[in-house]
């Protein structure tokens, strides 16, 4: 179950880094406003690329909800009534239910493909914050069924859950706006870096590029808290297991930059975007994983 459960989750980013694809190739009006059928039907003939790639996403999207209802059900009957496990999947369950409505509505509003209206971007916002809550349930799901202790509710306390919840905000602010930044460089490419960097400071180009700025302005302000938070708990004596993980964040966090960094210079390809969003979400769930080590403590442990 424990594999299960991790395997669940490896499998929600597989389907959330295609579904990226699908925005950015403009791929999303590929089985018109019909939801879940494509295109009115469900036998295809001669589909063109685009209802393929579609398609492809709800497919692989369909599984997932069956996976997702398989460790709901798993879960419920293989740990004891107050175990945190039971919590979290019931969450995943949730937010899947409400990811796939989110996705309906895109699709049946008409916000895909070249769709430049603000509507679209309040709709791939909301898409992207449940997304990444998803992500956190999913790996708060794993991450309470692998423990060894400190699982049932009464028997765990919150160390500086102020702290951990500001990190965690500041990062989903920056994955909200890296959406807004992505549906940018789709729908308004640019031919060269110069006239990118001009579009940015141009009164006369859309809002979405007016504010593609804000994403590397906070992602840097966030980098910053989030290597702080890092700090703190490498000096902690009673965490040194999660060393190791805390590592691995300030690994992810300078991959991630990297990642931006070409973005901008290669003029965000598609394939660069999928790297990208994939590394954002590695590094999220790694977050959350930290900071269930953290802040999750036995109900009797002594700080130091």
């Amino acid at each position: 179950m424990r594999r299960f459960a991790w395997g669940v989750l490896a499998y929600n980013v597989a389907v959330i880094v295609w579904g990226s694809a699908v925005r950015a190739t403009g791929s999303g009006g590929g089985c018109g406003e019909h939801w879940p059928l494509c295109n009115g039907t469900l036998a295809l003939h001669h589909p063109a690329v685009a209802t393929m790639i579609e398609l492809s996403h709800r497919a692989t999207s369909g599984v997932d909800l069956v996976c997702v209802l398989a460790l709901f059900f798993w879960t419920f009957a293989a740990v004891p009534r107050r175990h945190l496990a039971r919590a979290w999947a019931v969450a995943v369950l949730v937010l899947t239910l409400n990811e796939a409505l989110l996705g309906a509505l895109l699709v049946e509003l008409g916000l895909v493909a070249h769709n430049v209206s603000p509507a679209r971007a309040v709709y791939l916002g909301l898409h992207l914050t449940n997304t990444l809550l998803l992500l956190a349930a999913l790996a708060l799901t794993a991450h309470f069924l692998s423990r060894t202790g400190a699982t049932m509710r009464g028997g765990v306390v919150l160390r500086s859950p102020a702290l951990a919840l500001t990190g965690l905000i500041a990062v989903l602010i920056v994955g909200v706006s890296g959406s807004l930044a992505a549906l940018g460089d789709t729908l308004y490419p640019a031919h060269n870096l110069l006239t990118a960097i001009a579009q940015d400071f141009s009164a006369g180009t859309s809002w979405l590029l007016r504010i593609r700025w804000v994403h590397p302005a906070i992602s840097l302000i966030a980098g910053a808290f989030i290597c702080w938070l890092v700090l703190r708990a490498w000096q902690r004596r009673d965490h040194v297991a999660a060393r190791p993980l805390a590592l691995a964040v300030v690994l992810l966090l300078a991959l991630q930059y990297a990642l931006g960094i070409a973005d901008v210079a290669l003029l965000a390809p598609v394939w660069l975007q999928m790297m990208h969003l994939l590394g954002a979400d590695l590094l999220w769930i790694a977050l959350i994983l930290l900071a269930a080590r953290l802040c999750f403590v036995p109900k009797l442990s002594n700080p130091a």
